[in-house]
């Protein structure tokens, strides 16, 4: 009996140890967004992900739900999912923060406002070409030009007549100036301010793109496939596999009046034609959202303003937590799916 009890209370040790030791290596994460009501706090991390970092580019990490009303962390995948909301991808194919699928074709080699806010703009460079027969171009992503405080960063996808796995196909810029960021999972380059962060996921073409406060960006860069031009007919050339991005977008603090092609549906009154269910739909609009180059904020429905970066918005503007319904979403935070 006494042997009995002593093995007992062994395994009890063990397992306290053990709980323990796995509670010292849960993480917890900072909620750095002021708008938040999490602000400030300190929020421990789910067993499921224990950390914030990973060198396994498909497993989750952890980070700090700001939006929840409950201050809470989760899990997330640190590569873009382009089946959830926030994300613009394929040919191409947005889920808009209202979660409802709809295409936007644009044209090739031409600029779209894709998120406009006061002190942000994203605008989306397509290519793409039009086979002979087509009344319109089949185009792609090939690079985002964004527009924070008084900053320009661009990240695109380079051009290559054939895929290579092998080789890193983003090039990144930063007011201007080319940047060199060195391949291999948890590279990390910051601007001076500390404003503006990238960070390889895998050790080539995916990255995150963190503006502070702003808005996070998971983009991955992909060709078209063979596949995928056999089953869509693309008739790509021999000489260009329009490498393009796969993006998934995050946003913190946007303005009830933010706009945009993906923008738009983060209003809470915006009505989105395109109705849940509705294979293929197109939402058109070109030349409501088109700009001159990346880097301009000129289209008709542009609201961006390069002053509106200080310290004095008006925060009567910001949409108000209680318009979000937070208890709808099922991508980890990327999206807002608003209530109507």
């Amino acid at each position: 009996m006494e042997s009995l009890k002593s093995s007992l209370v062994i395994i009890l040790l063990v397992f306290v140890s053990g709980v323990i030791q796995v509670k010292a290596a849960v993480n917890s994460v900072y909620c750095s967004n002021p708008a938040s009501r999490c602000y400030g706090k300190y929020i421990e991390c789910p067993y499921e992900c224990p950390s914030t970092y990973s060198h396994d580019p498909k497993a989750k990490v952890c980070y700090a739900n700001c939006d929840s009303p409950i201050c809470k962390s989760q899990c997330k995948f640190r590569k873009a999912n382009c089946d959830s909301p926030g994300s613009a991808c394929y040919d191409p194919r947005f889920i808009g923060g209202d979660g409802i699928v709809f295409y936007f074709h644009g044209k090739s080699n031409e600029h779209f406002s894709l998120v406009s806010d006061r002190n942000l703009q994203i605008n989306g460079r397509f290519i793409g070409h039009r086979p002979a027969g087509r009344t319109r171009d089949f185009t792609w992503i090939q690079s985002l030009g964004i527009l924070f405080k008084s900053h320009t960063f661009s990240l695109e996808a380079t051009k290559v007549a054939k895929w290579d796995n092998e080789i890193d196909h983003l090039k990144f810029t930063y007011n201007g100036q080319d940047l060199a960021i060195p391949e291999g999972p948890l590279s990390i380059w910051y601007s001076e301010e500390k404003d503006v962060k990238v960070e390889r996921v895998s050790s080539k073409n995916s990255v995150i793109v963190s503006l502070k406060d702003t808005a996070e960006i998971l983009v991955n860069v992909v060709p078209v496939t063979k596949e995928d031009d056999k089953i869509h007919n693309y008739q790509v050339p021999a000489d260009d596999c329009f490498s393009h991005l796969e993006v998934q977008f995050r946003f913190f603090n946007l303005s009830s009046k933010v706009d945009g092609v993906l923008g738009r549906t983060y209003r809470p009154d915006f009505e989105n034609p395109a109705k849940p269910g509705v294979a293929m739909a197109v939402l058109g609009g070109e030349e409501k959202f088109k700009t001159t180059s990346l880097y301009s904020a000129d289209c008709n429905t542009c609201v961006f303003s390069a002053e509106s970066g200080s310290d004095n918005q008006e925060t009567s503007e910001i949409m108000e937590f209680g318009t979000l319904d937070c208890t709808r979403r099922s991508s980890a935070g990327y999206g807002i799916v608003c209530k109507k």
